[in-house]
C-alpha cells in the first residue's frame, strides 16, 4: 500500500462523532468511501450524521452541490451503534477527547477488531504519536492524521509519525489525505506539532504586550492585521477559539517542554479562563459579543502636520519602500548616508531593531520614534509607532504626520522592546527555525502548514528569508536584552544563517 492512496472500495472508520469526528467521517465519504461512524455517546453518531445532512442540504440551496451527489455523500455515512461495527475497516481515525489514557483504551479495543494490515490514527491536536502507539500492540501501523476545525473546510492535515511508526503507512495516509483534497504535511511526533507549536507565540506575544499595556487588544489586533498581514488579530482570534481551550494547548505544550519559558501560559488569559469570559462562545472574552456589541475602533493619532522634505540617511532595510512613498505623495526626498533613518524637522524615524526608541534616542543623541515592521509598506493602511520618553509634542506630531502624509493611519504603542509586528514575526521565524533545526519537518512544510493551517499570510521561514536572518537576530537579541528570562534566546541555526548568511529555505509557501 506505500506510497498509493487508500483504494475508495476500502471502508473507513471514524471514531468520536463530535463537530470534528463528523467533518473527518464527511471528508472521507465525499471522496468516495463507505464510512462508520461511531460515538460512544448513544445516539451521537445519528445527530452527527444529521448535522451533516443538515449542512449539505444547505449547500444544495445555495447552488454549490447538486442534489444527487449530497445524497450520495451522506449516503455513505453509517452510524455505527458498536465499535465492532468497524471492523472491517481499513483506515479508522480516532477523534476523541484530548486524554492520552482515553485514545490508548479505544485503540486498543479497536486493534482487537481490525485486519493486522489496518491502519490507527489519532486526529490529537498535541499528545504524543509516540507514546499512544507504544500502548498498542502494532506501533508500526499507528500514527497522527490532524486535521483542523472545520475539517471539511480547512485544507491543511499534518500527517505525524511516532518513533515506531513505518514510512510506508506515513505515505499511504499522506496520499490519502491528498486524495481526499487536502493538504498534507510530514511532521515527527513533538509537542504541538507544526502549527500549534510554531503558532504559540502568535498568541503568546499579543498577550504579553496587554500585560504591559502596550495598547489596547483592538488597536493591538489592527496592527496585527493592517501591518502584518494577518486575517485575523491575535486576540479577536483567541476568542473565536475560546480561552479554554487555547489556554489549555498553551499549557500542554508548556508542560511537554519541561516549562520552557517561551511556551509560559499567560496570567491575562487564564484570569479570563477563571473568570469564565471564553470569548464568542460565553458572549465576552477581550471584546463583547452581545447582541449589537462590536469591538471598539483602534486608536489613532490625530491629524499631524505632512512634512515637504525628509532625509532618507542610508539604507532602510525592510522598510526601503517608504522612500517611493515619500516620493509619490510628493514630499522631496533627500538621500544621504547613514544609519538606515529618516530624518525630518529635527528629529529621526527608524525602523524598530527590538530596542525602545527612548534606547535609540539615548544612543544617537537625537529624539528617535521608532515605527513597527509591516509586511508590505505599500499595501499596509497603518502604520504602528512609539515615542521615546520626554518627546515634545510638536515633535510627536511631526512623527505622526510624516506617516500620515503617506495615507496612512498612525496607531501608537507605548515604548516597548520590539514592538508588535517585529516581535511577533522574530519569535515566529525563531520558532519554526528551532523546529527545522530538530527536524520537526522540513522547511516546505512548516512554512506550508502556517499557511494552510494558520492561515498566515506568508510562511515564517520565508519572511525570515525576505528580511534576512540577521535582522531577525538582532531583534531577538535586544528582546533577550530586556527580557532576560530565556524567552527570547535565539535559535542556534538562526543565528548560524545570521553569521554565514543564505537562506534557511527552500519554502514553497511565500
Amino acid at each position: 500500500m506505500s506510497g498509493r492512496a487508500l483504494e475508495r472500495d476500502l471502508d473507513v472508520g471514524v471514531v468520536g462523532a463530535g463537530a470534528m469526528g463528523a467533518g473527518i467521517a464527511l471528508v472521507a465519504a465525499s471522496a468516495g468511501h463507505r464510512v462508520r461512524l461511531f460515538d460512544a455517546v448513544p445516539g451521537a453518531a445519528d445527530r452527527g450524521k444529521a448535522r451533516l445532512a443538515a449542512d449539505l442540504d444547505r449547500l444544495v440551496q445555495r447552488g454549490k452541490l447538486a442534489p444527487e451527489e449530497a445524497a450520495a455523500r451522506i449516503g455513505r455515512i453509517i452510524p455505527a451503534p458498536d465499535l465492532s461495527e468497524l471492523r472491517g475497516s481499513a483506515l479508522v481515525i480516532e477523534a476523541i477527547i484530548e486524554d492520552l489514557q482515553a485514545k490508548a483504551e479505544v485503540l486498543g479495543r479497536l486493534e482487537a477488531l481490525l485486519p493486522i494490515e489496518a491502519v490507527v490514527a489519532s486526529n490529537t491536536s498535541s499528545l504524543s504519536i509516540t507514546a499512544l502507539a507504544s500502548r498498542l500492540s502494532r506501533p508500526a501501523r499507528v500514527l497522527g492524521m490532524h486535521f483542523f476545525n472545520p475539517a471539511q473546510l480547512m485544507p491543511l492535515v499534518e500527517v505525524v509519525s511516532g518513533a515506531a511508526t513505518d514510512p510506508s503507512v506515513a505515505d499511504l495516509v499522506f496520499e490519502t489525505a491528498k486524495a481526499w483534497g487536502k493538504v498534507p504535511v510530514r511532521c515527527g511526533s513533538t509537542p504541538g506539532f507544526i502549527v500549534n507549536r510554531i503558532a504559540r507565540p502568535y498568541y503568546g506575544e499579543a498577550l504579553r504586550l496587554a500585560a504591559d499595556h502596550a495598547a489596547s487588544p483592538e488597536t493591538l489586533d489592527a496592527i496585527m492585521r493592517d501591518c502584518g498581514g494577518f486575517r485575523m488579530g491575535p486576540f479577536e482570534l483567541m476568542d473565536l477559539i475560546g480561552h479554554d481551550v487555547n489556554f489549555a494547548v498553551t499549557s500542554s505544550v508548556y508542560e511537554a517542554f519541561f516549562h520552557d519559558p517561551r511556551y509560559r501560559p499567560s496570567l491575562v488569559q487564564k484570569a479570563l479562563v477563571e473568570a469564565g469570559r471564553l470569548g464568542r462562545k460565553s458572549g465576552r472574552g477581550f471584546f463583547g459579543y452581545g447582541e449589537g456589541e462590536r469591538p471598539p475602533p483602534p486608536q489613532a493619532l490625530p491629524p499631524g502636520p505632512a512634512p515637504k522634505q525628509v532625509e532618507v540617511a542610508g539604507d532602510l532595510g525592510p522598510a526601503a519602500a517608504l522612500t517611493a512613498l515619500f516620493e509619490a505623495a510628493g514630499v522631496a526626498v533627500v538621500r544621504s548616508a547613514g544609519e538606515g533613518v529618516i530624518r525630518v524637522d529635527g528629529i529621526e524615524l527608524a525602523l524598530t531593531d527590538g530596542r525602545t526608541a527612548t534606547e535609540r534616542s539615548h544612543a544617537s543623541g537625537i529624539p528617535t520614534a521608532v515605527f513597527d515592521l509591516a509586511l508590505d509598506y505599500v499595501a499596509s493602511p497603518r502604520i504602528a509607532l512609539a515615542l521615546p520618553a520626554g518627546m515634545a509634542s510638536e515633535q510627536a506630531a511631526a512623527a505622526g504626520g510624516a506617516f500620515q502624509a503617506l495615507g496612512k493611519s498612525v496607531s501608537l504603542l507605548d515604548d516597548v522592546p520590539g514592538m508588535a509586528v517585529a516581535r511577533t514575526m522574530a519569535m515566529l521565524v525563531n520558532e519554526a527555525a528551532d523546529g527545522l533545526q530538530q527536524g520537526l519537518a522540513s522547511a516546505a512544510d512548516i512554512d506550508l502548514a502556517m499557511v494552510k493551517g494558520a492561515n498566515y499570510p506568508i510562511g515564517p521561514l520565508a519572511w525570515c528569508d525576505r528580511l534576512g536572518p540577521s535582522w531577525v537576530t538582532t531583534v531577538m537579541d535586544a528582546l533577550a536584552a530586556a527580557y532576560p528570562d530565556g524567552r527570547y534566546r535565539t535559535s542556534a541555526l538562526l543565528r548560524r544563517y545570521a553569521l554565514t548568511g543564505g537562506s534557511l529555505g527552500p519554502s514553497t509557501a511565500s
